[in-house]
């Protein structure tokens, strides 16, 4: 007898239990310059995304109502600081959105008026930020692995508030444009410059739908379908 699917992610919360259903599985593999690869199973996205959320409870208090704006490029640390955002209930946003209350970036100095940021350092082996810090910043690459790895204590999400602007957190998981099939492995060129919802959309639609991604960075400078037929991965449209 065939065990029956289980049901579709209805929030974050349960698209990280999923996740864990199979713990070894790869969720996210990253190729980016100078020949970085990095794989990520589910077990230690879950890891990254807890450690993550319990950072910012702890340090900046999120939960609904909180508004974090993602300054960075496409990236696998990206999609980790937005799940850990959901999970607290909070919304992200994009530039230029005005007044957010913390900022996660990795051109702090661009951000040296904002009262809360947190410095980002997107290589896979940084264990610090490579340069200047505004007062007060936190760094990333040195607080994230500090903090548990079993979640702690962590707000009630209001599902009528916003995940991403106009999209609330009731509808985070369906409101990607186009059917993602059940267990996809996509393998998807990331846009240069900063992250868009658009693309935070697409790459959390793979995931709510038991999928798995393989993100090629701009500078990847890889075979595709080399990649492709070595991910087993399937290419998308764009």
């Amino acid at each position: 007898m065939e065990t029956p699917a289980a049901p579709a992610p209805s929030d974050v919360a349960t698209l990280l239990a999923q996740l864990q259903r199979e713990p070894g599985r790869p969720r996210i593999t990253w190729y980016g310059g100078l020949g970085e690869r990095v794989e990520l199973s589910g077990a230690v996205l879950a890891n990254w995304v807890t450690k993550t959320t319990n950072l910012l409870v702890e340090e900046f208090d999120a939960g609904p109502g909180t508004r974090v704006l993602l300054d960075l490029p496409p990236h696998w640390r990206t999609l980790v600081w937005a799940l850990a955002t959901w999970r607290t209930g909070a919304g992200v946003v994009v530039a230029p959105a005005p007044a957010p209350d913390v900022v996660v970036t990795d051109r702090p100095e661009t951000h040296a008026a904002a009262a809360d940021v947190v410095a980002v350092a997107l290589p896979a082996l940084a264990r610090r930020f490579d340069g200047a810090l505004p007062p007060r910043a936190v760094d990333a690459a040195a607080a994230v692995m500090t903090y548990g790895d079993a979640l702690g204590w962590v707000p009630a999400p209001d599902a009528a508030q916003d995940a991403l602007p106009g999209v609330p957190h009731a509808r985070l998981l369906t409101s990607a444009d186009g059917h993602v099939a059940p267990g996809t492995r996509l393998l998807h060129h990331v846009p240069a410059g900063a992250v868009t919802p658009a693309e935070l959309l697409r790459e959390v639609a793979v995931l709510a739908a038991d999928g798995s991604l393989v993100l090629l960075a701009p500078d990847a400078g890889v075979d595709v379908e080399r990649v492709a037929a070595s991910e087993r991965a399937t290419t998308s449209a764009s």
